[in-house]
């Protein structure tokens, strides 16, 4: 009798737990695991690797070199660059100076000198050369009759004695007749030649030659032309990115950190190659972690920049605080079409609460609680 009254107690102690169990309120906490952003770094040049100077595990800073690749050409071709920018920036300065002023002093001076030609030209023979080539003529047409009449005389005293005069003074009458006759014809076409002036052929041929050095004077003048000088500018600026770009390309052989954080994979050696825009290695942005947890259905009244008790098994009897960031919009884990009550609290959905962590001790990967019923006020 005593061993079924207790029997009957027993269960109806354990009816009433299962049933009150119903009543009681859920854990006050929800578990998960801290997490980093994973940041992977690269070059985008690519290339062999030089040196390696980390280590997985490593805390490495912002701005720190993590590998090294080697340059090849790009030193070379860069200084090819440089030297191609100053021969091109040269030409540059050369054309908005324009020319020197000796330069436009020499053409101006051919401008004058044909100038001169010109006027020349134009006036015609002075009186007093008309008349200088008429004292000639008259002199040469006097020597030409003194020659005819001295052959003449020679010529008809050889014909009555040809022993009285030689053949050499006969000759030498001759050729004085025909120099004097040459000469005499000459002079009568220097005169017409004056007299008639410059031909106007000659005239238009030093005006056209005029015409040409006033036309290069004031290009002189004027500098090079507006389009010469943006295509010379122009080819400086290509010059110009073409060295940026190597520079850039430069700099990528120094592959750095971008956080502040841990080397999380790295399987390079010197003498590996690294393809272009591709990840090198791994690292885990320790700046800022978060705890990753599921949130029951039933304690969805968390909302964004709710902050919470967070505690990790490090470090027992301390709380980190955090800050919900992140509330997944679709539960997880349960289908959608659950249709009981006991279905439906079943269900979770993903959460992000950052933690606040300004000793650093906190590690990616450390099992962490978020305590529901510590809510901490705002900020």
């Amino acid at each position: 009798m005593k061993y079924s009254l207790l029997v009957i107690l027993l269960v109806a102690v354990v009816a009433g737990l299962l049933v009150t169990s119903r009543y009681l309120p859920h854990s006050t906490k929800i578990s998960g695991f801290i997490e980093a952003d994973e940041v992977r770094v690269g070059s985008r040049v690519g290339g062999r690797v030089s040196d390696v100077l980390v280590v997985e595990g490593q805390p490495v800073s912002r701005g720190q070199i993590l590998l090294r690749l080697q340059p090849y050409d790009l030193q070379q071709r860069l200084a090819e660059a440089n030297s191609l920018l100053a021969a091109r920036a040269a030409v540059s300065a050369k054309l908005k100076a324009g020319l020197r002023p000796e330069e436009i002093g020499q053409t101006q001076a051919r401008v004058d000198r044909l100038t001169a030609t010109l006027a020349k030209l134009v006036a015609g023979p002075r009186n007093e050369e008309v008349a200088a080539a008429r004292s000639r003529l008259t002199l040469s047409t006097a020597q030409l009759d003194r020659a005819k009449r001295s052959h003449e005389r020679i010529q008809g005293l050889s014909s009555r004695d040809s022993s009285s005069v030689s053949r050499e003074e006969l000759d030498r009458a001759l050729e004085d007749f025909q120099v004097a006759e040459a000469t005499q014809h000459v002079r009568e076409e220097e005169l017409q030649l004056l007299e008639h002036g410059t031909r106007d052929e000659e005239k238009s041929e030093a005006q056209s030659q005029l015409d040409e050095a006033l036309q290069a004077l004031h290009m002189a003048k004027n500098g090079y032309r507006i389009e010469e000088i943006a295509e010379a500018e122009a080819h400086v600026a290509a010059v110009q990115a073409t060295i940026e770009a190597l520079q850039i390309q430069i700099k990528e052989l120094e592959i750095v950190s971008e956080v502040d954080g841990v080397v999380e994979a790295l399987e390079l050696r010197p003498g590996d190659l690294v393809a272009p825009n591709a990840p090198a290695l791994s690292l885990l942005d320790t700046s800022r972690i978060w705890v990753r947890a599921y949130l029951p259905e039933d304690r969805l009244n968390v909302r964004l920049g709710d902050r919470f008790a967070v505690t990790v098994d490090s470090f027992p009897n301390r709380e980190f605080v955090g800050t919900v960031t992140y509330v997944s919009n679709q539960a997880e884990f349960t289908p959608r079409n659950v249709q009981t009550p006991d279905e439906r609290s079943g269900q979770v959905f993903r959460i992000k609460v950052e933690v606040q962590d300004q000793t650093h001790e906190l590690r990616p990967g450390m099992a962490a609680d978020v305590w529901l019923d510590h809510n901490l006020p705002p900020k």
